[in-house]
């Protein structure tokens, strides 16, 4: 592999006058600010930074790195828990500037740029009273959580993401364009669906909407001392709930605002509702939530874009993050007891704990229809450390990992590709389980030489 300094500057020269879009590198004045990403505990340094404008300009970035033999990531909106959408003193495909979202009502479909973030699609679908089911982030970018699965407030009512895409455009690693679809490359069209950028740069999707105006939405949270009640009453409630309720529970500490003072800088188990069908029966699909007596109640009807950005602000750019995440299937003592103890004592107010339900709607794919192999789990899990002081990294990373090593025991064995950092091989085949084979019969069909290895790489084997 090349360092980018080592390359003759009438060749970058020559390379930057065929990109429409900016090339920067260390030496550019924006060069500090554009390396950054969403996790401040990523700190890379690459050789040149390509902020694409188009098509075009990806398909020039591929070619440049391959004759060049540079290192590539691709970078979207920035969001990936590991920092994979950067990569030392490689090149990074940046496609912020690759954006649009058309929208056709008549058949209630999206098209949407790669470097598009979700508050953009939301916006702009919110206007014909559809939604695409994402995450809970508005600022999250859209290829990278569709390629990895995409797990959120919709996954019980609409399913994954993946389970929504329709087509993609491709960018592949000898530079040629493709279209993917089920009738075209149909093999490579499974394998994005949640295999993440192991087989070329998409810069565009197209998605099934739904309609969806408004929801009824918010937490409920309970003292910490009753994380193991609420959680084993949960575990029972939500999977024979009406497929139009999701929510996600966490263990959690109220930061300040919007929450009232009394809740402040302290522990709770708490949940986060989105029930997406008919308004009018929101008080009766609330009634066993209700009945729980939870200490505070915030959930009230709201457009769907709002609910997507109730953590928006809390959860800025530039904090020092740490994840770890499995897949349970059960909640049994050991593990409720976990939540508690871990739950107590949680180091920061941002870290946290969520489990996001996965029946429903996101269940009902066979596990081989896509690459997502864990349909049958109950949760995707994830445990993050989160402080905006980096002389805190320390402390939330020890607290995550001694979390997850409490909890992993119980696990099914793997992990949702987007909660993960970079944690070896074995770890990355043991989230796709049984598809991992078929993903690299695909990887070695697409990108034989692996030019496409800064994710959760799949190997050409």
């Amino acid at each position: 592999m090349k360092n980018v300094d080592g390359i003759d500057l009438s060749i970058i020269e020559e390379f930057s006058s065929a990109i429409r879009g900016e090339v920067l590198t260390s030496k550019s004045s924006d060069y500090d600010n554009c390396r950054k990403v969403y996790n401040g505990m990523i700190d890379k340094r690459p050789g040149m930074i390509v902020m694409c404008q188009d098509v075009a300009d990806v398909i020039q970035c591929v070619k440049f790195a391959r004759q060049q033999d540079l290192l590539v990531s691709i970078r979207g909106g920035g969001h990936n828990a590991g920092g994979l959408g950067i990569c030392d003193d490689g090149l990074v495909i940046d496609l912020s500037g690759i954006k649009f979202v058309k929208v056709n009502p008549a058949d209630k479909t999206v098209w949407v740029g790669g470097g598009n973030v979700w508050g953009e699609v939301d916006h702009a679908t919110h206007a014909f009273g559809l939604a695409v089911p994402a995450g809970i982030i508005s600022t999250t970018g859209v290829g990278g959580l569709t390629l990895g699965g995409g797990v959120g407030h919709l996954t019980r009512r609409f399913g994954l993401t993946i389970d929504n895409l329709l087509e993609a455009d491709m960018v592949l690693s000898d530079g040629s364009f493709v279209t993917v679809n089920e009738n075209q490359h149909p093999d490579l069209f499974w394998a994005i669906r949640g295999g993440g950028g192991n087989f070329g740069v998409v810069t565009a999707f197209k998605f099934q909407a739904h309609s969806l105006s408004s929801v009824v939405a918010g937490p409920t949270l309970w003292p910490i001392e009753k994380t193991e009640e609420i959680m084993d009453w949960y575990h029972q409630f939500i999977h024979i709930a009406p497929d139009e309720l999701n929510g996600f529970i966490a263990t959690m500490v109220i930061p300040g605002d919007p929450f009232p003072a009394h809740l402040h800088n302290k522990p709770f188990c708490g949940i986060v509702w989105c029930y997406s069908g008919d308004a009018k029966n929101a008080d009766k699909v609330f009634e066993p939530v209700r009945a729980k007596q939870p200490l505070f109640e915030m959930v009230g009807e709201m457009p769907y874009p709002s609910v997507q950005t109730l953590f928006d602000a809390m959860m800025p750019r530039g904090m020092q993050w740490y994840w770890r995440a499995d897949f349970f299937n059960e909640l049994g003592p050991e593990v409720l007891a976990a939540h508690r103890k871990f739950g107590a004592d949680i180091p920061t107010p941002l870290s946290q704990m969520h489990l996001y339900p996965l029946s429903g709607a996101g269940s009902r794919p066979a596990a081989d229809d896509t690459p997502w192999a864990y349909r049958d789990a109950k949760y995707a899990g994830v445990i993050v450390g989160v402080d905006p002081d980096p002389a805190k990294a320390d402390k939330i990373t020890q607290w995550c990992k001694s979390y997850w090593d409490a909890l992993h025991p119980y696990s099914a064995g793997g992990a949702y590709s987007n909660f993960m950092m970079e944690e070896g091989h074995e770890r990355v085949k043991a989230s796709f389980k049984y598809n991992y084979q078929r993903l690299t019969k695909v990887k070695k069909k697409y990108d034989p030489d692996n030019f496409f290895r800064v994710n959760q790489n799949i190997k050409p084997e």
